[in-house]
Protein backbone atom coordinates (compact mmCIF):
# COMPACT_ATOMS: atom_id res chain seq x y z
CA UNK A 1 0.00 0.00 0.00
CA UNK A 2 1.69 3.42 -1.12
CA UNK A 3 1.42 6.18 1.39
CA UNK A 4 -0.45 9.82 -0.44
CA UNK A 5 2.60 12.64 -1.03
CA UNK A 6 1.53 15.57 0.68
CA UNK A 7 0.67 17.90 -1.66
CA UNK A 8 1.71 21.58 -1.12
CA UNK A 9 -0.84 24.52 -0.65
CA UNK A 10 -1.40 26.57 -3.57
CA UNK A 11 -2.64 30.03 -2.19
CA UNK A 12 -5.60 31.77 -3.78
CA UNK A 13 -6.22 35.13 -3.17
CA UNK A 14 -9.56 36.33 -3.17
CA UNK A 15 -11.67 39.90 -3.63
CA UNK A 16 -15.28 40.25 -3.20
CA UNK A 17 -17.50 42.98 -3.35
CA UNK A 18 -21.06 43.57 -3.73
CA UNK A 19 -22.30 46.58 -6.09
CA UNK A 20 -25.33 48.08 -7.30
CA UNK A 21 -26.91 46.76 -10.02
CA UNK A 22 -26.75 50.15 -11.94
CA UNK A 23 -24.99 50.80 -14.89
CA UNK A 24 -22.39 53.25 -12.44
CA UNK A 25 -22.20 49.81 -10.22
CA UNK A 26 -20.98 47.70 -13.76
CA UNK A 27 -18.42 50.38 -14.43
CA UNK A 28 -17.03 50.28 -11.10
CA UNK A 29 -17.01 46.35 -10.65
CA UNK A 30 -14.17 47.06 -14.03
CA UNK A 31 -12.04 49.55 -12.32
CA UNK A 32 -12.11 48.18 -8.98
CA UNK A 33 -11.10 44.80 -10.98
CA UNK A 34 -7.93 46.32 -12.75
CA UNK A 35 -7.01 47.98 -9.51
CA UNK A 36 -7.01 44.23 -7.62
CA UNK A 37 -5.45 43.21 -10.11
CA UNK A 38 -2.88 45.34 -9.90
CA UNK A 39 -2.27 44.61 -6.50
CA UNK A 40 -1.49 41.27 -7.08
CA UNK A 41 1.07 42.48 -9.56
CA UNK A 42 -0.46 42.03 -12.85
CA UNK A 43 0.32 45.05 -13.98
CA UNK A 44 -2.11 48.22 -15.36
CA UNK A 45 -2.07 48.03 -19.36
CA UNK A 46 -0.82 44.30 -19.25
CA UNK A 47 -2.50 41.68 -21.64
CA UNK A 48 -3.70 39.89 -18.55
CA UNK A 49 -5.16 43.30 -17.09
CA UNK A 50 -6.97 44.37 -20.54
CA UNK A 51 -8.17 40.41 -20.82
CA UNK A 52 -9.77 40.53 -17.23
CA UNK A 53 -11.25 43.81 -17.11
CA UNK A 54 -13.47 43.07 -20.68
CA UNK A 55 -14.69 40.14 -18.96
CA UNK A 56 -15.50 41.88 -15.68
CA UNK A 57 -17.15 44.76 -18.14
CA UNK A 58 -19.61 42.35 -20.05
CA UNK A 59 -20.16 40.18 -17.28
CA UNK A 60 -21.28 43.12 -14.98
CA UNK A 61 -23.07 44.54 -17.74
CA UNK A 62 -25.50 41.39 -18.48
CA UNK A 63 -25.76 41.43 -14.62
CA UNK A 64 -26.89 44.93 -14.89
CA UNK A 65 -29.00 44.85 -17.79
CA UNK A 66 -30.27 41.14 -18.06
CA UNK A 67 -30.00 39.51 -14.78
CA UNK A 68 -31.62 42.75 -12.43
CA UNK A 69 -33.62 42.82 -9.97
CA UNK A 70 -35.16 45.70 -8.72
CA UNK A 71 -33.70 46.36 -5.10
CA UNK A 72 -30.94 43.26 -5.64
CA UNK A 73 -27.47 43.86 -5.74
CA UNK A 74 -25.00 41.85 -8.02
CA UNK A 75 -21.81 40.30 -6.54
CA UNK A 76 -18.18 40.80 -8.21
CA UNK A 77 -15.98 37.69 -6.85
CA UNK A 78 -12.13 37.44 -8.11
CA UNK A 79 -9.66 34.36 -7.26
CA UNK A 80 -5.99 34.89 -8.07
CA UNK A 81 -4.32 31.48 -8.19
CA UNK A 82 -0.41 32.59 -8.71
CA UNK A 83 0.22 29.90 -11.08
CA UNK A 84 -1.23 32.41 -14.10
CA UNK A 85 -5.29 32.27 -13.65
CA UNK A 86 -8.14 35.13 -12.41
CA UNK A 87 -11.21 33.45 -12.16
CA UNK A 88 -14.12 36.28 -12.68
CA UNK A 89 -17.71 35.46 -10.97
CA UNK A 90 -20.50 37.80 -11.50
CA UNK A 91 -23.35 36.18 -9.47
CA UNK A 92 -27.00 38.10 -9.52
CA UNK A 93 -30.70 36.98 -8.25
CA UNK A 94 -32.51 36.49 -11.74
CA UNK A 95 -33.10 33.27 -12.27
CA UNK A 96 -32.83 32.90 -16.19
CA UNK A 97 -29.44 31.61 -17.28
CA UNK A 98 -27.64 33.80 -20.48
CA UNK A 99 -27.38 31.58 -23.66
CA UNK A 100 -24.47 32.11 -25.90
CA UNK A 101 -26.03 33.57 -29.35
CA UNK A 102 -24.22 35.32 -31.57
CA UNK A 103 -27.55 36.11 -33.91
CA UNK A 104 -29.33 37.95 -31.13
CA UNK A 105 -30.26 41.39 -32.73
CA UNK A 106 -30.27 43.20 -29.74
CA UNK A 107 -27.35 42.60 -28.07
CA UNK A 108 -26.20 39.06 -26.74
CA UNK A 109 -22.60 39.34 -28.14
CA UNK A 110 -20.73 40.12 -24.90
CA UNK A 111 -20.74 36.21 -23.72
CA UNK A 112 -19.78 35.32 -27.79
CA UNK A 113 -16.47 38.25 -26.70
CA UNK A 114 -16.46 36.03 -23.38
CA UNK A 115 -15.87 32.87 -24.79
CA UNK A 116 -13.06 34.13 -26.93
CA UNK A 117 -11.09 35.95 -24.17
CA UNK A 118 -11.39 33.55 -21.09
CA UNK A 119 -10.04 29.69 -21.18
CA UNK A 120 -12.92 28.92 -19.57
CA UNK A 121 -16.59 29.59 -18.82
CA UNK A 122 -19.83 28.69 -17.27
CA UNK A 123 -22.70 29.22 -15.60
CA UNK A 124 -23.50 27.77 -11.90
CA UNK A 125 -26.55 28.00 -9.70
CA UNK A 126 -26.00 29.99 -6.72
CA UNK A 127 -27.10 29.70 -2.91
CA UNK A 128 -30.20 31.10 -2.54
CA UNK A 129 -31.46 32.66 -5.84
CA UNK A 130 -30.03 33.34 -9.05
CA UNK A 131 -26.60 32.45 -10.49
CA UNK A 132 -23.30 32.59 -11.09
CA UNK A 133 -21.49 33.68 -14.21
CA UNK A 134 -17.98 32.60 -14.16
CA UNK A 135 -14.86 32.99 -16.81
CA UNK A 136 -11.45 32.31 -16.04
CA UNK A 137 -8.90 33.82 -17.63
CA UNK A 138 -5.19 33.58 -18.29
CA UNK A 139 -2.34 36.37 -16.88
CA UNK A 140 0.94 36.27 -16.25
CA UNK A 141 2.52 38.73 -13.22
CA UNK A 142 5.06 41.12 -13.65
CA UNK A 143 8.43 39.98 -11.96
CA UNK A 144 8.49 41.37 -8.21
CA UNK A 145 10.97 44.02 -8.09
CA UNK A 146 13.85 41.88 -6.39
CA UNK A 147 13.68 39.73 -9.56
CA UNK A 148 14.46 43.01 -11.92
CA UNK A 149 18.28 42.72 -11.42
CA UNK A 150 21.14 42.28 -9.29
CA UNK A 151 21.37 46.53 -8.76
CA UNK A 152 22.22 47.39 -5.60
CA UNK A 153 22.34 50.30 -3.79
CA UNK A 154 26.22 50.59 -3.69
CA UNK A 155 25.82 49.76 -7.17
CA UNK A 156 22.98 51.09 -8.60
CA UNK A 157 23.36 54.39 -10.98
CA UNK A 158 21.77 57.28 -9.96
CA UNK A 159 19.26 59.26 -11.44
CA UNK A 160 20.20 62.22 -13.42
Amino acid sequence: MSVPQAQEAVPVSVFVQRLSATRRGARVARRLAVLQLDEWNVPYNSEGSETVALVVAELAANAVLHGRVPGRDFELCLRYDPAGTVRVEVSDTHPAHPVLSPEQADGGRGLVLVADLATRWGVQPRKGPGKTVWAECAVTRAKPVEDEGSLTPDTATPAR
